[in-house]
């Protein structure tokens, strides 16, 4: 009888022989433990309202600009 062990989510999990013999001996980690989830949930209504605010940001600095450049001419 195999010692006592614990599984862990996500880290280890202790299989009977018949499992490893259901896939054909496959002892590759991935066949039996399921990789964590690292990605990152996302807000899409903040993101989209953070690069509204960003757009908004941009047109004052384009309109500044191109007042700035206007001027220039004017000046010519």
């Amino acid at each position: 009888m195999a010692p006592a062990a614990a599984n862990v989510s996500r880290f280890a999990i202790l299989f009977e022989k018949e499992e490893i013999e259901k896939n054909d001996y496959n002892l590759s980690v991935s066949t039996y433990v399921e990789k964590e989830d690292t990605g990152e949930v996302i807000d899409i209504k903040v993101l989209n309202q953070e690069i509204a605010e960003t757009v908004r940001k941009i047109d004052v600095l384009r309109a500044s600009i191109n007042e700035i450049v206007k001027e220039m001419d004017d000046g010519e």
